[in-house]
């Protein structure tokens, strides 16, 4: 054993010597053992546990459940509660103390860590007060700015898989209860690390916490209803919570704003760490949504509504005869596209003589037809960098969207992507439609004869040798393609430097000829590489228009296999 190995050992057995939670102990210990007795495995995988570290950054903290460092677990946990707490004292106003409010939701450990963290952080002299059950991301978003404390922190891995968990931060006062962004993070990761050096975490003072009142759900309730119209149809709808937190608040927004209860997937509705009827409890993996397209038949549904396990996130189904499950998923990005265009009419609704004010923001690898919607309907437009921690900060913002199933339709009460407002604004509009004798379909149709067919696609490169993924993207730099799938480049944009008014980003945007582009980006929690394309035709009939964009996209498809192989 060499002296590495000996150091590594003695990091796991301090560990062991501070955890609070005997599954960790147990199973470190085990690996400890296998370790000392000359076992590869095991002493590959403390390797993997203490020679790094789980990074906190913009998007605060995730990953799986298990002792060490490198993993999700009370240690862990706790060194960012302190982390966090520290933060927040050097950040106060002379005089005042620092607040925070903490949300948790259905997964594993997640209602351990967030009164780990509520215990911590009231100990180190922060105000804490946690949220009085599980619910979803939303409510804690709201809560932050609803209660007007410093921070809050939301405990969820969203739709990650079963066994991770994870640690998001929102920050009060200036930022209005967004994510954190830069320097926060760099801030706050570095406070982390030093409340990990200056003591064991059993050793942490800790002290009592509030609970906050039922009172601060039942005004996200009444708010969030606010978002719909009055209903004159009813439209008949399935559904899902994914396992997750959802249904509880859904079901009580959705009778404030005078809807009838939807078709329940019952072996979903509840929360269940365990996730037992999908492989991956995100709505956008394939098979996610199987049981809700067998329900909707069932019941002969004219929409499936479902949320991801913290119901921040939306996915929409509408009938298709073509699909063999008689249902098809609508992208992310047509979800978002008629979100957005309600959001505009709504804005022109209730404009003054000067006109609709505010702002319509997606991020930069989202469908351009928001910016489209934006310009016919003389508001502002703003792209921005991938995350709701940079589209709720969009100025003005009315309506803001991702092309991963997250909708902000309600800024001026949630802050962050919230996917049961964004499920209620898009049940009014079926419902409005419906009292016309029209369907999502048909309405899709409308867009696309209004402002043209904008299609898109995404590719994954996934890579076993994280090198791989710097090796494309240099090579796309150093020797740009002068066409993609035949389409020529226009011109190639490199966000590596800043681009506009954007952040520097490791992004490169190459616009083609006839108003197609192609982005591509590293993804930030796996490893592969991320490739967005868009392409948009506005000549001749729907048919038309949807073809012609449909054939480009294609086309830009092979290219890019072709560029990144």
């Amino acid at each position: 054993m060499n002296a590495t190995d000996t150091t590594r050992l003695a990091l796991a057995e301090a560990w062991i010597a501070q955890d609070p939670d005997p599954e960790t102990r147990v199973e470190l210990a085990a690996l400890v053992e296998g370790a000392r007795a000359g076992d590869a495995e095991a002493s590959a995988e403390l390797a993997d546990r203490f020679d790094a570290r789980l990074a906190f950054g913009t998007a605060g903290l995730r990953g799986a459940i298990a002792a060490g460092p490198n993993r999700m677990n009370r240690v862990l946990v706790s060194q960012a509660a302190a982390g966090l707490a520290a933060y927040l004292v050097e950040h106060a106003e002379p005089g005042a103390s620092p607040s925070v409010v903490i949300g948790y939701d259905g997964r594993k450990n997640s209602d351990v860590f967030a009164r780990d963290s509520a215990e911590i952080m009231a100990g180190a002299g922060v105000r804490a007060i946690l949220l009085p059950r599980l619910l979803p991301t939303p409510v804690l978003a709201f809560a932050v700015r609803h209660l007007g404390v410093s921070a809050g922190v939301m405990v969820t891995a969203s739709h990650n898989p079963p066994n991770d968990n994870g640690y998001k931060v929102y920050l009060g006062g200036e930022h209005q209860g967004s994510q954190i962004v830069a320097p926060a993070d760099a801030e706050i990761a570095a406070h982390i690390l030093s409340a990990a050096a200056a003591s064991p975490v059993d050793t942490m003072p800790r002290a009592a916490f509030e609970t906050a009142p039922e009172s601060i759900v039942d005004e996200y309730v009444r708010q969030t209803a606010a978002v719909a119209v009055r209903p004159t149809m009813q439209p008949r709808v399935v559904y899902t919570a994914l396992h997750g937190v959802g249904w509880e608040t859904m079901s009580r927004v959705l009778e404030v704003a005078g809807f009838d209860g939807p078709a329940l997937v019952e072996a979903q509705i509840d929360p269940d760490a365990t996730f037992p009827t999908v492989s991956f409890p995100n709505p956008e993996e394939p098979g996610a949504m199987d049981l809700s397209f067998e329900r909707a038949r069932e019941v002969g549904a004219d929409l499936i509504i479902a949320n991801d396990p913290d119901a921040d996130r939306l996915a929409i189904a509408i009938p298709d005869a073509a699909e063999s499950h008689g249902y098809r998923r609508l992208t992310g990005n047509e979800v978002g596209l008629l979100l957005g265009w309600q959001a505009a009419e709504r804005a022109a609704a209730v404009a003054g003589d000067s006109g609709p004010n505010g702002a319509l923001a997606c991020s930069i690898v989202s469908s351009p037809g928001l910016e489209a919607i934006a310009h016919a309907s003389d508001l502002d437009f703003e792209s921005t960098l991938t995350g709701f921690k940079w589209i709720s900060r969009a100025p003005g913002l009315l309506f803001g969207f991702e092309e991963a199933l997250g909708y902000l339709v309600n800024p001026e009460t949630v802050r962050d992507k919230d996917g049961i407002s964004a499920a209620l604004a898009f049940l009014s509009l079926a419902a409005e439609l419906q009292a016309t004798g029209r369907t999502v379909a048909d309405h899709l149709d409308e867009f696309i004869e209004r402002f043209g067919c904008f299609a898109s696609s995404q590719l994954s490169i996934r890579v076993t040798d994280l090198a791989r993924i710097g090796e494309i993207m240099a090579r796309l730099r150093a020797v740009p393609p002068a066409s993609v799938g035949g389409i020529r480049v226009e011109r190639i944009e490199d966000l590596s430097d800043g681009f506009g008014d954007l952040p520097p980003s490791d992004v490169l945007r190459i616009v083609l000829e006839g108003g197609a582009r192609v982005m591509v980006r590293p993804s930030g929690t796996e490893p592969k590489l991320k490739v967005y394309i868009d392409a948009v035709s506005v000549e001749g009939s729907v048919a038309d228009r949807r073809a012609a964009a449909s054939a480009a996209v294609t086309r830009l498809e092979r290219g890019m296999q072709e560029l990144t192989d």
